[in-house]
This record gives structure tokens, sequence and C-alpha cells, in this order.
């Protein structure tokens, strides 16, 4: 987005003035440059900044910062902008849209893969849309998965997109969209069943006991998205797991990742913002 350039400030001169004098040669004219310079400097960095300040909190239907910073061990994201929307249809929470319908495609709105991850291409399904048995799969038993599949019927399951990938220090990541009829559903009929405070429903497949994730930040949230995220708790096997259930509107997505040994807070933590923002 541009930003609007400012106009110097002009000095309007009143009534008669005494005349100026001259200005001081050598060393006062240097020290009057450099003042010059370091005002136009300042004056720079400070159109810089708001610029972008505006541009980080005006998102509504615009570019969703990256957070490619890997110094702290977040991944190189590309850089990620929401999908356009059909003609003439509303964002997910405009007052206009009461049933919080994404309308754009949900395939779309799937965060993509960081640099030098490999994709899961079993996660793409058919035309984009995975099954729902492929789905259940991320479940250990069978009762639970069958409780869940007939959950999914009696709540109108839409369809699901999906995608995974898997870094080079082994980090497995897979993220599940799952899209209702309305933002109604999700939030007191499925997400309800699927989340609690101190553990998710169901066991997702090669965790032992998970637990509410205390060190997710607080500070991470993203407006109008609601999300639960939970950790393996030690002793675990031989990798462990994070697992977060995000409720946007209509769509109700889960995000697993897990890595032999310790699956690392931050991509994790990056990963989950960053598709609640493309979500929200």
């Amino acid at each position: 987005m541009s930003e609007q350039e400012t106009a110097p400030e002009t000095t309007i001169v009143t009534g008669d003035q005494p005349e100026a004098p001259p200005p001081a040669p050598g060393k006062d004219r240097r020290a009057l440059r450099a003042l010059l310079r370091w005002t136009a400097a300042v004056a720079v960095f400070a159109v810089v900044g708001a610029g972008t300040a505006y541009g980080i909190t005006r998102m509504d239907r615009t570019d969703v910062p990256g957070l490619a910073t890997a110094s702290d061990g977040r991944w190189a994201y590309p850089e990620l902008t929401r999908p356009p929307l059909p003609s003439g249809s509303p964002a997910p929470f405009a007052d206009a849209n009461r049933a919080g319908a994404h309308y754009a495609d949900l395939r779309a709105l799937l965060l993509p893969a960081p640099e030098g991850a490999e994709e899961d291409k079993a996660l793409r399904g058919s035309d984009g849309w995975l099954a729902t048995k492929d789905y259940l799969a991320e479940y250990a038993l069978k009762e639970e998965r069958d409780e869940l599949r007939q959950k999914l019927v009696d709540t109108g399951l839409r369809h699901i997109a999906a995608r995974g990938w898997t870094t080079p220090d082994g980090t497995r990541t897979r993220i599940y969209l799952l899209q209702f009829g309305t933002a109604n559903v999700v939030e007191n009929k499925f997400a309800s069943d699927n989340v609690a405070y101190s553990t998710p429903a169901y066991q997702v497949r090669g965790t032992g006991e998970a637990v509410y994730d205390e060190g997710f930040p607080e500070g991470a949230a993203v407006s109008r998205v609601e999300r639960t995220a939970y950790v393996e708790a030690k002793p675990y096997g031989a990798e462990q797991v994070r697992q977060a259930y995000v409720a946007a509107g209509d769509v109700f997505a889960v995000i697993l990742q897990s890595r032999k040994g310790t699956a690392p807070a931050v991509p994790f933590q990056q990963t989950v913002v960053l598709q609640s923002q493309l979500l929200g």
C-alpha cells in the first residue's frame, strides 16, 4: 500500500522582522549542515516507521507478515497473501456475514510450506480435497475414529483441505482445514467436542499424554480466532507431538507437528499463528 507524502511545514512571517545576521563561516556552517542531515534522517525514519505500523495493523484482506526471521528457530515462509474474495462476498468476520463463512477457496487459505521443506503430496487428496478417512487416520483409537466420523456427519462437514511437509531437521507438519455450514456449528457443536482445557478429546496417533500448552504466548492471539494448543508431556516415546485446534468462523483447523526427540516450540507457534492469520 502506498504511503502519503507529508508536506513540509511552512513558517508564516507577519509584521516587520529584524534582518537576520549573516551565517557564521567555517565551523558554524559545518555544524549547521550536520544538524540538517540528522534532522532529515530522523524525519525519514519517522515516516517509514509510521508506514510500517499502518501496514501491519491494516490486514483486512492484505498481505500477512511472513515472520521469516530464522535466528530464533522460526522458519522462512514465502510472502503470504489472503486469496481474493468472490465478487460481492463479505469477509468471514464482516458484520454482513452472520454465518462467519469463508467465501474464498478453502484450499487457497492453507499455509504454504516453508523454504527447504518437502511437501507431503498425499495430503493434497483429490483436486485438493482430502477424504474424511484420511483425516481420521491421524487418530489412534478405532472407537474414537468411529465417534469422530459420526460427529462429522452430524455436524454437516462440507469438505477438508489439507497440506503437510517435512523440514530438513525432521519436523513433520500436517494442517487440516475442516469447513462446516456456519460458525455456530463450529463454535457450539464441533469445537466444543474436540477440545478441553486439560487435554484433547481424541488421541492423536503416536502421542502419549497431551497437556495444555502453557508456553504458547498469550500475545500471539489472533483477533476473532479461538485457539487451543497442547504439547505431549514427558516421558514421551520416539517423537514428541504438538497439536493446535483453531476455530475461525465456519472453519475448524487442526495443526499437528512432530519430530523425533523433541518438537521445537518456536516453529510450531509460528505455524499456528500464521495459519490463524490467514483464516482471520
